[in-house]
């Protein structure tokens, strides 16, 4: 029996035997019209439909009416079967941000609703009691974190991902993949962030070793030897935290569990196997799909980010200094490479001088002599450049 008539029956039976109590004086009106759930004038109505039409008066014809809202059949097979063929395996919410982006119409619990009643997504258990979480920064660029995970993103090939974001909102500013997590990636990182949004009060980053000098493993981060990561910062005035459990990077371990359950679906789903044209679908598509979905308003009206009026200092400051004396010859040795330093109008040579060796996040390198940029050279030591520039 479907399930429309069983309602309708049992509803007929309720009905007929409250109306022979009451023709029986054994009910009065409100005692029956309290058996069928009803008012006392309902009740009223019901007899006068019973007396005049019988049990025919009493059927609810909504039982068996179809909602003018309900999907049609072929708009519901078209839904399952796409995720069938396209989306196996993902999660409903990731399978709806996709539905919506193609033009779908229907609501979460509808789509999540239809897969389950397929068959085609099992029915997630019940959460336990949630923890209370540490308060979000009352303003965007107030605090940032970065952090890196490295992970199987397509077959056979092991990538680390680089994200930073905002604390306040969720936001992910800067996003992308690289060989390895080091200096130069936290620099680009950085580096992107400055110019598309500006300075930043502080970084909340963990104990690796490119971000911190730590003694003793497991110990206190060392404050005063700084990284190359560190002297950045500092100069460009940005305050650095450490984490010192897996509990205080929460937010960002929760934030990768995201990436590594939706990001290696969708670049499956792209055939991209390649990291150049995975990080222009992270750039193109992913990032702003995933910042419209889970980007939220910040606990107070305002921001801490502050505009970097001149960028190009960003050159000389987000990258590696190391610091070399000149050799007899005139030359500064770096790391198996011969640096020439050119003749020049200030002096003949620069023998015994202390200088300063940068390499840019693109390893070409330049050496500098107090404010005086010397010259510039490529990934081969050779000079590229030999211009006499005086810092402002």
């Amino acid at each position: 029996m479907r399930r429309t008539e069983w309602l309708q029956e049992t509803r007929l039976m309720r009905f007929e035997e409250t109306y022979e109590g009451w023709t029986e004086s054994r009910l009065t009106q409100e005692e029956a019209a309290l058996l069928l759930g009803v008012c006392a004038r309902t009740f009223r109505r019901y007899i006068d439909r019973y007396e005049e039409e019988g049990l025919d008066g009493l059927i609810d014809k909504r039982l068996s009416q179809i909602s003018h809202r309900r999907a049609p059949v072929d708009e519901v097979m078209r839904m399952v079967d796409r995720y069938r063929n396209r989306h196996r395996g993902w999660n409903v919410k990731h399978y709806y941000s996709w539905y919506k982006r193609d033009g779908g119409q229907r609501s979460y619990s509808w789509v999540k609703n239809t897969l389950q009643a397929a068959g085609a997504v099992k029915k997630a258990p019940k959460r336990g009691v949630h923890r209370k979480q540490r308060d979000r920064s009352p303003w965007p660029g107030m605090m940032l974190h970065q952090d890196g995970s490295q992970h199987l993103w397509v077959p056979g090939q092991y990538w680390d991902l680089i994200v930073t974001m905002d604390d306040a909102t969720n936001e992910h500013y800067s996003m992308f993949f690289c060989d390895e997590e080091g200096t130069q990636s936290s620099f680009k990182a950085v580096r992107e962030v400055i110019e598309d949004r500006g300075l930043f009060c502080s970084l909340y980053t963990d104990r690796g070793s490119h971000y911190w000098t730590t003694p003793e493993a497991g110990g206190k981060v060392d404050k005063v030897n700084l990284t190359q990561f560190g002297r950045a910062m500092g100069q460009l005035g940005i305050e650095m935290i450490p984490a010192y459990s897996p509990e205080a990077r929460g937010r960002s371990e929760r934030v990768f569990s995201t990436h590594q359950n939706r990001l290696v679906k969708e670049l499956a789903l792209a055939g991209i196997t390649e990291m150049e044209e995975a990080n222009r679908y992270l750039t193109q598509i992913y990032l702003p799909a995933y910042n419209a979905e889970f980007t939220q308003s910040p606990p107070e009206q305002g921001s801490a980010f502050v505009e970097c009026r001149d960028l190009t200092v960003l050159d000389e400051i987000l990258c590696e200094h190391f610091e070399r004396t000149v050799r007899k010859d005139n030359c500064v040795h770096f790391e198996g490479l011969v640096l020439q330093i050119p003749a020049d109008r200030h002096r003949c040579h620069y023998v015994k001088a202390t200088v300063k060796v940068l390499r840019y996040t693109d390893d070409t390198l330049a050496i500098y002599h107090g404010p005086r940029e010397l010259a510039r050279y490529d990934t081969n030591g050779q000079v590229i450049s030999n211009e006499l520039l005086v810092a402002a």
